[in-house]
């Protein structure tokens, strides 16, 4: 099954299933809830969301290493400190988030299977392959890493 390794940037699968989503919702009909507590928790979500990703991606400009999450072998450098001392994928967890932003703007209890298949799939057609690349090329310093700090949290 490595035919989808590595083959998909990550922002494009997060928008096929946030539009999957979409259309679910409006198969299946919405939970009706309060429109400004749904709205202000849909926000939180999607801006915590937003701002994990957005460091992550600061990180890894700041030690000038690659962002390319389809050529994982191109990072010239393991970035461990700011949010990746606390999760070694801010940028999926950021895209999850937002997704789970969007289940509760949506209101329909089936979507929320969204952010977990993201989940699913970016740890077994993303996660795992990036970390064989980071932990061939980098050895036992990604290594140490990994067994500090969590994969997702």
């Amino acid at each position: 099954m490595k035919t989808l390794e590595l083959k998909i940037p990550p922002p494009i699968v997060t928008a096929l299933v946030g539009a999957a989503m979409w259309v679910a919702a409006q198969r299946l009909g919405a939970v009706h809830s309060t429109g400004s507590l749904r709205f202000t928790i849909a926000v939180v979500c999607a801006a915590l969301g937003f701002i994990v990703a957005f460091a992550g991606f600061l990180a890894f400009r700041r030690a000038k290493t690659t962002v390319d999450a389809i050529h994982p072998e191109a990072a010239s450098s393991v970035v461990t400190s700011g949010v990746y001392s606390y999760t070694r994928n801010p940028m999926y967890l950021g895209l999850t988030a937002v997704l789970v932003g969007w289940a509760v703007w949506l209101s329909v209890p089936w979507v929320f299977l969204g952010p977990f298949a993201l989940m699913l799939f970016l740890t077994r057609f993303q996660i795992i392959p990036e970390e064989r690349a980071m932990s061939s090329k980098f050895g036992p310093d990604y290594d140490g890493y990994r067994k500090r700090v969590r994969r997702w949290l």
